[in-house]
């Protein structure tokens, strides 16, 4: 079996003002997949409003409200032993209602860049495969705290 060493990520919108940011995201991700230990990545982002996400979320999980992440795994390589992404190409789309992502940082009284940061993280584990939800033992969790530890001084939104 081949693992794909493919290293992109894709940034679209709808609905929303093209962040300036959008590079800083781009590279946010690069750097999680790095520390995850993945060879390769393929990810597409959508940044949207609530009704786009709305639209989603009532497609693919029959909510009829907007949620803050989607995720969407592409293929998937068999799990290799040790750490869940180590060693693994990701691929997927994720999309993100950046309405709710401020909704939720004023609500847990974070900053936007670090709870964009924390769904990013949360976003890139399901592509990979990871489900919280079925995780009795907090592994995904856990990984994700310590994916967002380790990049801690990055900043996607601001210096």
């Amino acid at each position: 079996m081949t693992v794909r060493r493919t290293r992109t990520v894709e940034v679209a919108v709808d609905g929303v003002p093209a962040p300036r940011w959008r590079g800083k995201l781009r590279r946010f991700c690069s750097l999680v997949m790095q520390e995850a230990g993945a060879v390769g990545w393929e990810l597409s982002l959508l940044l949207c409003d609530d009704s786009r996400m709305m639209d989603l979320n009532r497609r693919y999980r029959g909510a009829e409200r907007p949620t803050d992440v989607l995720s969407f795994p592409g293929h998937l390589e068999p799990t290799p032993h040790g750490r869940p992404l180590r060693g693994r190409a990701v691929t997927g789309d994720i999309a993100f209602s950046l309405d709710t992502l401020r909704r939720n940082a004023r609500e847990y009284g974070v900053s936007v860049d670090e709870e964009l940061k924390r769904l990013v993280v949360h976003g890139i584990l399901h592509c990979a495969g990871m489900d919280h939800g079925s995780d009795r033992h907090g592994k995904m969790l856990a990984l994700q705290e310590s994916l967002l530890a380790a990049l801690e001084k990055e900043r996607i939104i601001g210096k």
